[in-house]
């Protein structure tokens, strides 16, 4: 518990110092809904009620559970020796629990938003190519998020059977791999919150976010590979020992 405690603790520090850079650069907006040239997700959020409001931090939480519960499910499995280390089946269970996060958000936001609130939004929105394409790239980075961080817990478990100290290793690949998340996510936000979206910007933010996922993904491939051959030749050399003796 002490570990968990301390993984929430980095994680709350990392986006607290993401909060104060959002704020001193201007990206977190602190304009009331009347000021002109409002930030567009601040005019899209000015629809909903308060008990809208509290219904989707019920829909957030819930899409946030499940994204948390597949790295976590997919770490369990690996460890317990139903699941391989391998970047393809993270990815695809990645993306799988990227859509199921969705989905459960989507199904939700339906039930919370009138017709007349959606018409609103809708009004505010982009073109539906527009929206379809953000869709796409948001499953694509969620996706490839999850799969990094399902490969990320795959190589600590793995390098934790050698020398243990699991608990540590979370701790470290937390901050080193959040720390990297939370610079993307940053710049990412920056492009999408403003009073108009700058679609090339945003582009390439979401591509360097997909890119920095994948180069996580295989790097911790490649670490879970090299830890699970030095445990195999310490278990070989061991047995050989056994063996002349």
């Amino acid at each position: 518990f002490g570990y968990l405690f301390g993984l929430a603790l980095v994680v709350a520090l990392l986006g607290r110092i993401g909060l104060g850079v959002a704020a001193a650069t201007g990206v977190l907006a602190f304009d009331y809904i009347s000021a002109s040239g409002v930030a567009i997700l601040d005019v899209i959020c000015s629809i909903l009620t308060g008990s809208a409001f509290v219904a989707f931090l019920f829909a957030a939480g819930l899409a946030l559970v499940v994204s948390t519960a597949g790295p976590v499910l997919y770490g369990a499995l690996y460890a317990r020796g139903d699941a391989p280390a391998k970047a393809s089946t993270a990815f695809l269970w990645g993306w799988a629990t990227a859509l199921a996060a969705l989905a459960c958000l989507v199904i939700l936001a339906l039930g919370i938003l009138s017709p007349v609130q959606v018409g609103s939004m809708s009004s505010k929105l982009p073109g539906t190519a527009v929206i379809v394409l953000g869709a796409v790239a948001f499953a694509a980075f969620l996706g490839t998020l999850l799969g990094a961080a399902s490969m990320v817990l795959c190589a600590c478990i793995e390098r934790s059977r050698a020398r243990g100290g699991l608990g540590r290793r979370l701790l470290v690949a937390c901050a080193g791999c959040g720390a990297v998340v939370m610079v993307l996510t940053l710049g990412t936000f920056s492009a999408l919150n403003g009073v108009s979206v700058d679609v090339a910007a945003l582009g390439g933010w979401a591509v360097a976010d997909v890119v920095a996922n994948l180069a996580m993904l295989f790097c911790a491939r490649a670490l879970a590979a090299r830890a699970h051959d030095a445990v195999g030749a310490e278990g070989a050399s061991n047995r050989a020992k056994v063996a002349s003796a």
